[in-house]
């Protein structure tokens, strides 16, 4: 058996509250810097305002505009208006607890329960799953009332995902599923209106998926194949197309329209060549994304705006919204297209994990023994 190579968590990104990555209030970290207690962290969950450290012996501490730490926790996931715990309590029972931020984890949490209240009988897969979605994949947490919202039995989530508006589902077989707003095309069902039941992602049909993520308007897809697919909203690039809003200054909009897939589309004068050159502001429907050089891809995460994805050789590609740093390119630059950041590459560190917070992003790398 391989012995496990142990790393570190790195933060960049918004950091005006101090959240990240340990080192005071900065209004933005624009390259990634370790965390304090980066060696000891196996799960990190942020909000805006504050960051959820979970770390290898169940103790959950808080940094941002809220402190406080608390033992036996086995997951975290961190909301602006809810912080959920998953705690061992006497008995070596789980229970779910809800807290207000604020509260630094001090008296009494808001409401506590049994995660698995449903009363629905565990598989070991069903034990695995990750907040927000809880154990039994039969509910998940939701940052506005009602708090817990039950998910058919039939749907067998192993992952669930939320936007500020939307929901992505990936069921056992692979399936995705989307439901909540659609206005700006994040639920991929080639319209913008809303869903108020789960509903079969029919474009990606016959294309198991491994991995779902959801951003604040916009929705990625990692496939078994190691393929990237992404939708929603590109209004800061975060689809990797051409947006208006990165365009030059020289450039101006001249109309709008429909491609025949259904993307919203904006057309730009005195593009490059003389040629009208279309932004895409809209995408409705899973689009197939090429990372460069032929990369793969194996996981992915999203912030309000930005996109981060993880590659099957280590390394690290962001776009989108950069204006804190979040893009990790020691710039506040965003991106309408995938961008290697190189300070893992230089530091020849393998990249295994990215979780995004609304503006800021958490990386967890190992010595790439390779290099």
């Amino acid at each position: 058996m391989a012995e496990e190579r142990l790393g570190s968590w790195f933060g960049f990104g918004f950091c005006g509250f101090g959240q990240e990555p340990g080192s005071g209030c900065r209004h933005q970290v624009l390259s990634p810097e370790p965390l304090q207690a980066g060696g000891d962290i196996r799960h990190v969950s942020a909000s805006w305002s504050y960051t959820t450290l979970v770390t290898r012996g169940g103790r959950v501490e808080l940094s941002g505009s809220t402190s406080g730490s608390a033992g036996g926790c086995r997951d975290a996931w961190a909301s602006e208006g809810l912080l959920v715990l998953l705690r061992d309590s006497p008995g070596s029972q789980t229970e779910l607890q809800a807290w207000a931020p604020s509260s630094a984890l001090c008296g009494e949490p808001l409401w506590a329960q049994d995660p698995e209240a449903d009363g629905a009988e565990l598989g070991a897969e069903a034990q695995m799953v990750m907040l927000p979605l809880l154990p039994g994949a039969r509910a998940y947490v939701s940052p506005r009332p009602p708090y817990r919202r039950s998910l058919a039995p039939e749907l067998r989530a192993r992952q669930l995902e939320l936007g500020a508006e939307h929901v992505l589902l990936l069921d056992a077989a692979g399936q995705v599923f989307s439901w909540g707003g659609g206005r700006h095309g994040q639920l991929g069902h080639g319209t913008l209106e809303a869903e108020l039941e789960p509903r079969l992602l029919e474009a990606l049909q016959g294309l198991p998926m491994a991995q779902v993520a959801a951003g604040g308007w916009h929705s990625v897809c990692v496939s078994e194949t190691r393929d990237l697919y992404i939708w929603g909203w590109n209004e800061s690039g975060q689809l990797a197309l051409p947006t208006r809003s990165l365009a030059e200054d020289k450039r101006t909009v001249t109309g709008e329209g429909l491609n025949q897939d259904g993307s919203e589309v904006e057309r730009a004068a005195r593009a490059e060549g003389g040629a009208s050159a279309p932004f895409i502001a809209v995408q409705p429907f899973p689009a197939l994304l090429d990372l460069p050089l032929g990369s793969e891809a194996v996981g992915a995460s999203c912030g309000s705006r930005h996109t981060a994805v993880v590659t099957r050789t280590g390394e690290l590609y962001t776009w989108g919204w950069g204006k804190y740093g979040q893009l990790g390119h020691q710039d506040s630059t965003s991106l309408d297209r995938p961008c290697r950041v190189e300070y893992f590459v230089e530091k020849q560190l393998q990249v295994k994990t990215v979780t995004c917070g609304p503006w800021n992003t958490y990386v967890y790398a190992v010595e790439n023994r390779n290099g």
